[in-house]
Parts: structure tokens; sequence; C-alpha cells
């Protein structure tokens, strides 16, 4: 038997979920593949589709203050960095994990909509730093809160609780790949 099995027989008893999409899949495998385990992927498959769903949240919460996801997430970045709002092109690189070219094509862009602004360091004129503008500060704000509400009203099917331990419990999925 596999090192990791979710019994079928206890998932029916303690799932009050026994018939959504994912179930579906894993019981087609387990029909078509009995040889096979495919319990890892009840879990990874719920992970995947709810992962989709936030996806479009995200894009509406952005939508309505004229935003895409990769423009909040700069901005996002330069906010939650602190007064004065500001970071070097390779911080946010190496923050929003994107090449080079990449965080240079949206920073450009980000500019030019007057949301953030390039200046010159004051401590070594040598190295630039991007600044979130007032322009670019009420747009992610405005976005940040919109993200939110959407967020608490999707985790308001669970408990407290329950959501702290659904946090506990994704840490040491997300870590095994970002704090190897």
């Amino acid at each position: 038997m596999p090192a990791f099995s979710l019994d079928a027989g206890i998932l029916d008893l303690v799932s009050p979920f026994r018939d959504d999409e994912s179930r579906r899949i894993v019981d087609a495998w387990r029909t078509e593949r009995p040889d096979l385990d495919p319990s890892p992927m009840l879990v990874f498959s719920r992970l995947s589709r709810l992962s989709r769903h936030l996806d479009r949240e995200r894009r509406k919460a952005f939508a309505a203050h004229d935003l895409e996801t990769w423009e909040f997430d700069v901005l996002a970045a330069l906010r939650r960095s602190g007064e004065p709002y500001q970071a070097t092109p390779g911080a946010l690189m190496n923050d929003l994990l994107v090449s080079s070219g990449t965080m240079t094509n949206r920073i450009d862009r980000l500019e030019e909509a007057g949301l953030v602004q390039r200046k010159p360091s004051n401590r070594d004129r040598r190295v630039v730093l991007v600044q979130l503008t007032d322009a670019g500060a009420q747009r992610v704000d405005g976005a940040l809160e919109a993200l939110l509400k959407a967020e608490k009203r999707i985790l308001s099917v669970l408990e407290l609780s329950e959501r702290t331990e659904l946090a506990s419990l994704l840490f040491p999925l997300v870590a095994q790949f970002e704090n190897p």
C-alpha cells in the first residue's frame, strides 16, 4: 500500500462534502486504476480548483480598481515595505519571483500610468529606487480592501478555529517549496 492513503470509507464518514468534482475524479481513478492510490488527488484537486476560483475573485477585486493582478502585486510589495514605500528593482524582483526583464517592463508600465516613480537613492546615486506615488497608494489600498472583503466572504463558511487549522495545515505544504 502507498505511504499516503486516505481511506475512502473514512472520508465518507468524516466529510460532509462527499459529492464534488474532485471526489468524482478520485472515484473514477479508483475504478479505472485499482492498483494505484489516487487519494492525494482529493486534496490537490480541491486545492487546484480553489486556486482557480480565488484567482477569479482576485482579478474581480483588482479590476474594480483598474488594476491587473501583476500591477497589484508590485504596488502591494511597495506598500507593504512601509514609509517611504520604495524598493530597488532587484528587491521587487526577488519578492515577486520574476525575471529582471519582466520587472523592468512592469516598472516601466506602472511609471507610465503614474503609479510609481523611479528616483536615485540618497545613499548611493548609482542605485535606482522604485517609489509608490500617491495615486499608486490610493489604488492599491482600494484594491486591498476589496480583496480582503472577498477573502473574508469566501472564508465565512469556516469557523475561526477551522481557518486557523487550515492555515497551519497548508504551511508545511508551501514551506517544502519555499523554504527547502
